[in-house]
């Protein structure tokens, strides 16, 4: 039996740096990352100082010629552009360099698509790809008629060249309807969840932070973990259970990352929006990271661009382990600060006693003594909030504890 396997693309990185050159480094390090886990390897880089982007062709005309150079004398296969690309540009380039052509959304739309792994993860990833692409079937005129794999050609992508923008338009019609659907499916179970009355964290941060790894610690999930970036895409729902037996719901969100194209943010905003309806936000920062400052910016920008700005947030520096030194960790935004490793269980004992001190501090402290015929009155509090002591007594039992306020009333009826 022959095996053939499919060589990864080589690939020019470039980019055009409008202000600081490092952060132009920088951004093409997390652009080589991506390239890296849509399995493509990065053959060289070209960064071109302007004031600003080139409207037709993206880069001048003198640092044309030596990407073409450049292209020709590394053997590679195409090119990735740190910025999302106009059709013009796209065409321009394509006709210019006689090569394949990709930009950063494209390269971020193809990592989706390989790890959707559910129904609903499918459906919003190819809402995106499709909602790209219909803006430049012109542009798109080769990728579109490539078959087999690639970066940039998973998925819908791998439609003929004559798909044309009715029947692209039919197709989003279609996954809009169907994401509608799941939509509601997805309400209806937040909305059992919110009848039960336990408190919720949604776990946010920027990706490959420590997210789920974080989460499997803190609940025993067992949700993928890798050290690749957005190797989940689908939100996951567990209990958190304090030693103190307080039940607490963790919520596992997709990661954010710097110039998250806009179709995604669009398609996963109902994914996305499992932080909305939590109590609290669990916010998770890569302390190991040189571009840590730059990561929580952008947490916080895509949180402010949901609307998410009203909730308390613990920020959970991780991967401590990971750090030679000393390390700054500071973050003016939160309540509350905490320098864990979610790997090795550092410091998440003092994290969970963290969330907990948080929520009591939502919730309302209660002394009451209840007769023995309302007894089960008492399971309210073990259940939803935190029983601190309980003595029985002749004329009934005398509790202390904790409950949150939208169960204040169901305690005293």
């Amino acid at each position: 039996m022959i095996e053939t396997t499919q060589q990864a693309e080589r690939l020019i990185l470039v980019t055009v740096c409008t202000g600081s050159a490092e952060f132009a480094q920088q951004s093409l390090d997390e652009l080589e990352e991506l390239v890296d886990t849509a399995g493509g390897i990065a053959a060289g880089r070209l960064i071109q100082n302007r004031e600003n982007i080139h409207p037709g062709t993206y880069l001048g005309s003198g640092k044309l010629n030596e990407l073409i150079e450049l292209i020709y004398s590394t053997h590679a296969d195409g090119i990735v552009c740190d910025d999302e690309l106009s059709p013009a540009q796209l065409r321009n380039l394509e006709d210019i360099l006689q090569t394949k052509v990709v930009d950063r959304t494209l390269v971020i739309l193809d990592i989706f698509a390989k790890h959707a792994t559910t129904h609903e993860g499918k459906i919003q990833v190819e809402l995106a790809q499709l909602k790209y692409r219909a803006a430049r079937l012109v542009g798109l005129r080769s990728s579109l008629s490539r078959l087999g794999g690639g970066i940039g050609t998973r998925g819908p992508g791998e439609k003929k060249l004559e798909v044309d923008r009715r029947i692209i338009h039919e197709r989003i019609s279609v996954l809009k309807a169907e994401l509608r659907e799941v939509v509601r499916h997805r309400d209806v179970t937040r909305q059992k969840r919110s009848g039960s009355m336990l408190p919720m964290a949604a776990i946010v941060g920027y990706t490959n932070a420590g997210k789920s790894t974080l989460f499997n610690r803190l609940t025993g999930a067992g949700v993928l973990a890798e050290d690749q970036l957005f190797a989940t895409l689908d939100p996951a729902v567990r209990v958190m259970e304090t030693d103190e037996g307080q039940k607490i719901l963790l919520s596992d969100t997709v990661g954010f990352i710097n110039k998250l194209p806009h179709n995604l943010i669009e398609a996963f905003r109902s994914t996305l929006e499992e932080a909305r309806y939590a109590d609290m936000i669990l916010h998770v920062v890569d302390t190991s990271d040189p571009q840590m400052d730059l990561h929580m910016y952008v947490v916080y920008d895509t949180l402010r661009e949901l609307g998410i700005t009203d909730k308390p947030v613990i920020t959970v520096f991780n991967k401590m382990d990971k750090v030679a030194g000393e390390a700054v960790c500071r973050d003016s935004r939160a309540d509350a600060v905490f320098r864990i490793s979610a790997a090795s269980g550092q410091g998440v004992e003092e994290l969970k006693e963290g969330i907990l001190k948080l929520f009591r501090s939502q919730s309302i402290f209660v002394e009451k003594l209840f007769p023995y015929e309302k007894a089960g009155k008492i399971q309210l509090i073990r259940q939803f909030g935190q029983l601190l002591t309980e003595e029985y007594t002749e004329d009934g039992i005398r509790v202390t504890g904790y409950i949150p306020d939208r169960l204040f009333g169901q305690l005293y009826e």
